[in-house]
């Protein structure tokens, strides 16, 4: 992708180069399209919530750029020489569902057939010119809110190991099925500088990602950070995915981990999240307030986990 030569527009507001959730278009001055697409294999066995948590996924990016859904398109991969119909129809019927309690319309979409199944949206929202939330804002003195705990990525890799209990699997489930749209409208009015969701970088490289683009330093407080009970467990049972390891690769030239922080810790803030929560910078007057609309609201493990220390090329401290 860095190899191509992309063509700039005055009214492409969020393109290709800046390496955000979301594209963003101006149509007019006070609207301008979101538009983003996501799919991927089944993390669960159950078809219907399978299609949940992918169209809750994919609607993600539309709030984590401060707008709201309109439109969604189905993209599914089947084998139908090796799996039933009705497994596509209750992928579908999950994402349509999920689409409609974003107050979203599902307008179509297309099919193939492919040995390995696969499903998403393509997503098209709504936000002013003005209202734009990207990664690159984020401001020393901000405060850090995280929305959503960390660890279905370590649930995901116990369930196939079955490993996990009954109510480990559920949390997981609930957790990846929530829509952002809550913690999203808790965001208005406030002083909010940048926001991105948490997905398969984690959180500390989709905080890398924010302050790369917003040229500051973050301090996490590993404590602070809220995680699912059984993640951790099971983290500490070593059963950490590959894909942990590697975010943690990723991240570790602009990494700095105080010496008393645990690996386990490490793991777990750099595990992979399906339909993760929005990570928030907010001017300092603004934290506790917005951390008491989301509390108010039904996001109760949402938690000010850190703050923007410092400016400088993109860096993390993490500290206990």
């Amino acid at each position: 992708m860095c190899s191509l030569a992309f063509k700039p527009h005055p009214d492409l507001l969020v393109g290709l180069e800046a390496a955000d959730d979301a594209g963003v278009f101006r149509i007019t001055p006070e609207i301008a399209l979101i538009q983003t697409v996501d799919f991927f294999t089944p993390i669960v066995n159950d078809p219907y919530r399978f299609g949940q948590i992918a169209a809750a996924n994919a609607l993600s990016d539309v709030y984590a750029m401060g707008g709201r859904p309109l439109t969604a398109l189905n993209i599914a991969c089947f084998p139908l020489q090796t799996t039933p119909a009705e497994v596509l129809k209750e992928i579908l019927r999950g994402g349509m569902d999920k689409v409609h309690e974003a107050g979203a319309l599902l307008v179509g979409g297309h099919s193939v057939e492919d040995p390995e199944l696969k499903y998403g949206l393509a997503v098209t929202g709504i936000v002013h010119p003005d209202r734009i939330l990207t990664k690159a804002g984020a401001q020393r003195g901000d405060l850090l809110v995280l929305t959503k705990p960390l660890g279905t990525g370590i649930i995901a890799t116990a369930l196939k190991g079955r490993l996990a209990s009954k109510e480990a699997e559920e949390a997981a489930i609930r957790l990846m099925s929530e829509l952002n749209r809550t913690a999203a409208e808790a965001l208005e009015g406030l002083e909010v500088h940048a926001v991105t969701d948490i997905t398969g970088f984690g959180l500390l490289g989709h905080g890398l990602e924010m302050a790369t683009a917003s040229k500051v330093e973050l301090t996490i407080y590993a404590g602070r950070v809220p995680v699912l009970s059984w993640a951790r467990e099971y983290a500490n049972m070593g059963l950490v995915p590959a894909g942990s390891h590697a975010n943690r690769r990723f991240c570790e030239k602009h990494l700095e981990i105080d010496p008393r922080v645990a690996q386990v810790e490490v793991d777990l803030l750099s595990d992979a999240q399906t339909s993760g929560g929005l990570f928030v910078a907010i001017a300092p007057q603004h934290g506790e307030q917005l951390l008491s609309r989301l509390h108010d609201k039904g996001v109760i493990d949402a938690a000010i986990v850190g703050e923007v220390t410092d400016t400088g090329a993109g860096k993390i401290k993490m500290k206990p």
